[in-house]
């Protein structure tokens, strides 16, 4: 059955007036007639009586009509509430984290979404990584997460990456022992002579080599030697001296009485920002994102001090 069909029939039980119910509708009168005459055909008899002077619903009609109209409304309302929400930023947004991410920039992010959009709330999701599976995107993909905030190194042809909202600087984690601890700064030529974690091959590529660079400035290779099964593991083995840690400030993991973090001064601030499937991207989103433009700060390009 058509739905143009539905749509008149009901009209017409309404207005009993096929001129008003072209009008209505913008119709042309005879279309109304010829849907009409359709379902009746369908129904197996006459809907509506018609005169000169007036039209009527027939017993068949009103019947019809009245198994009809539950149905109608539910259907136009589940479609009114898709429309909505595919042009609209009312409903559930999920954001994802991960234990390195999910910070004070992170809060504020929410919080100045939310304040904008009193009809829409986050929930937040973290992206796991441990046991060496660090599939960042997995939630992303699967739908788990809408948007995740994560360090601005994506190589994913089906994911899109979105504004930052921070730029932090680097630094190395070392033991409050090593012979590094002491300094005001370092160059990242210094971590050719030391041995630096290597992330299970789930991690995204991109991101470890933002992260942990395959070589210094001069090009000389960073011995990635210590696997790490989990983003937990890696202040243990910087406290024991087993490993450095390129890594960002803010990163609360690393903020511990054993280890030292030393401005590196001629790494670039990484961007911290938001991810997102291309293919999956809707109003929220893009609203989410709108909102983490007006916060984005200017890149920083000198290191902050040791132990921010």
């Amino acid at each position: 059955m058509d739905t143009a069909e539905i749509e008149v029939f009901l009209v017409l039980a309404e207005e009993l007036h096929f001129g008003c119910t072209a009008e209505r509708l913008r119709l042309p009168p005879p279309r109304v007639s010829r849907l009409i005459a359709t379902l009746e055909r369908r129904a197996g008899g006459a809907l509506f009586e018609r005169t000169t002077r007036q039209v009527r619903i027939t017993p068949l009609g009103a019947e019809l009509c009245a198994q009809l109209q539950p149905a109608w409304s539910q259907l136009t309302g589940a479609l009114d509430a898709a429309r909505q929400a595919a042009r609209g930023v009312v409903g559930q947004l999920r954001v994802g984290f991960t234990v390195t991410t999910g910070g004070d920039a992170l809060t504020r992010l929410v919080d100045a979404f939310e304040s904008r959009r009193h009809d829409s709330r986050v929930t937040l999701v973290e992206h796991q990584a441990f046991q060496g599976a660090w599939d960042l995107w997995g939630p992303l993909r699967a739908g788990e997460s809408d948007v995740l905030l994560d360090w601005l190194a994506v190589e994913e042809p089906d994911l899109t990456a979105g504004p930052a909202i921070d730029y932090r600087a680097r630094v190395l984690a070392v033991a409050r022992g090593h012979r590094l601890a002491g300094q005001p700064s370092v160059s990242a030529e210094e971590l050719a002579l030391e041995r630096v974690a290597r992330l299970p091959p789930s991690f995204p590529q991109a991101q470890a080599d933002a992260i942990i660079p395959p070589c210094t400035p001069s090009g000389r290779p960073i011995p990635r030697a210590e696997p790490v099964h989990s983003f937990h593991e890696l202040p243990s083995l910087v406290a024991r001296g087993l490993i450095v840690h390129p890594t960002m400030t803010g990163i609360s993991l690393l903020q511990r009485d054993d280890i030292a973090l030393i401005p590196i001064c001629d790494l670039p601030p990484l961007p911290l920002g938001l991810i997102w499937c291309t293919a999956h991207e809707n109003a929220r989103i893009r609203a989410f994102a709108a909102t983490a433009t007006t916060l984005a700060p200017r890149p920083r390009h000198g290191p902050e001090p040791s132990g921010t």
